[in-house]
């Protein structure tokens, strides 16, 4: 076993992983996926595959204890006891993992039903995030990191002088490119002293219960790539996705993803009941302000007051991006922001990992992911990626651009 692990337990991971999963269990406990890992930039991380292949390994050993499972169980009551009493059996299975290189590149790959595999994604990015760190960053140390972190904090309440910030909220999304586990932790636990009134928690399950925090999570982008790959028409793959989330948590964990075939196919499937079901829509990826605009005209459209709705932003943001975006639409409707990678994983003297893993097919069948970002889009098969496009009437501009930008992953 290594050293020094870099994923601490079972639930140190975000917690959409495992409503997900619990998601996988009740409504599709056998169909297979297969995640491959993708770096998005120009940088070589084989140098690192040996350690990192330990690390991942080193997975299988855990289990969820007690204590956790009786904290998920008091502030989670959407899990459900059979969950729960899975979740306890639960452990990461290494036949399903492969780690090597691939035409000069890191490449991971896991296959199997996505109710084991789905939760490799997190430690995955997070353990390569860390070991390429450890090498390429050691100056980054705990007096760094609370240095950048004081830094950024000091940055908030100085826009606080000149806009009124009682209403802004955000949270940590930062755990799949985290620069470590101890970074997280350091950052976080700062975060909650310093601004109480404006961070509201973290998506990491394990830092969440050490450090007393609220936990969140949010749909995750597979499970609408997953109805591609369903006994549905495609055309109804993302209504059909939307009807069984709700199906399966009946009023909680209500805010919908909407760029898996783009914002405008999104608002296409977006009707009446649909808009009075979820409490608000989540923003991955495009011009922020031009997807938020959009949605509210669409509520509006549909005679919905966007004022009891919430918009997520959570697309590369720092705080002033996200003051900017709080002031846009402040009093039109509600916003809240998940920050990641430049909270957990940017101090100053280092450059963040960009690293993504993303569900590629689905019992045999591609499935895709079309973002707003095109660079973004990731999938194997060209022709099933134009064929989404044409059933969900992407625009011919956008189709050109996103089969030109999609590069390697096409």
């Amino acid at each position: 076993m290594p050293d020094t692990l870099c994923v601490q337990s079972l639930i140190d991971t975000d917690f959409y992983k495992l409503t997900m999963q619990q998601a996988y269990l009740h409504q599709l406990p056998n169909a297979e996926g297969v995640w491959e890992f993708r770096c998005r930039t120009d940088e070589d991380l084989t140098p690192y595959v040996a350690e990192i292949r330990e690390q991942l390994v080193a997975l299988a050993d855990l289990r969820v204890t007690e204590d956790q499972l009786t904290y998920l169980r008091s502030r989670a009551p959407y899990l459900k006891d059979d969950y729960l009493a899975f979740l306890r059996l639960f452990r990461f299975n290494m036949a399903q993992l492969n780690v090597g290189i691939e035409k000069g590149c890191l490449a991971i790959k896991v296959q199997g039903p996505q109710l084991h595999v789905s939760p490799f994604e997190i430690p995955v990015m997070a353990t390569v995030s860390e070991i390429r760190n450890r090498t390429l960053y050691p100056e980054v140390d705990e007096e760094q990191i609370r240095k950048s972190t004081r830094n950024k904090i000091q940055q908030l309440e100085q826009f606080g002088d000149s806009v009124d910030l009682s209403d802004f909220r955000f949270f940590d999304f930062g755990t799949r490119r985290r620069f470590s586990y101890r970074a997280q932790y350091i950052v976080t636990d700062m975060l909650k002293q310093a601004l109480p009134q404006q961070f509201g928690g973290t998506s990491n399950i394990h830092l969440a219960q050490e450090l007393h925090l609220p936990f969140l999570g949010t749909m995750a982008h597979e499970w609408l790539q997953t109805h591609q790959g369903l006994n549905y028409r495609l055309v109804d793959s993302q209504k059909a996705a939307l009807e069984n989330w709700v199906r399966e948590y009946r009023g909680d964990l209500g805010v919908a993803l909407t760029d898996v075939i783009g914002v405008d196919a999104f608002c296409r499937d977006l009707d009446r009941y649909f808009a009075k079901l979820y409490d608000g829509f989540r923003h991955d990826s495009g011009d922020p302000v031009v997807w938020g605009e959009k949605i509210i005209r669409r509520l509006e459209e549909l005679r919905v007051d966007p004022i009891r709705k919430t918009l997520v932003f959570s697309d590369g943001l720092d705080f002033a991006r996200a003051v900017q975006i709080y002031k846009h639409f402040k009093g039109r409707i509600q916003t809240s922001f998940g920050i990641g990678t430049w909270l957990m994983a940017d101090f100053e003297v280092n450059k963040p990992l960009n690293v993504v893993m993303k569900m590629v097919s689905l019992g045999g069948q591609p499935v895709a992911k079309i973002s707003d970002s095109p660079g973004k889009t990731m999938c194997h098969d060209r022709a099933f990626l134009t064929y989404l496009m044409e059933v969900f009437a992407v625009d011919a501009g956008v189709r050109e651009h996103i089969l030109l930008s999609a590069g390697q992953g096409v």
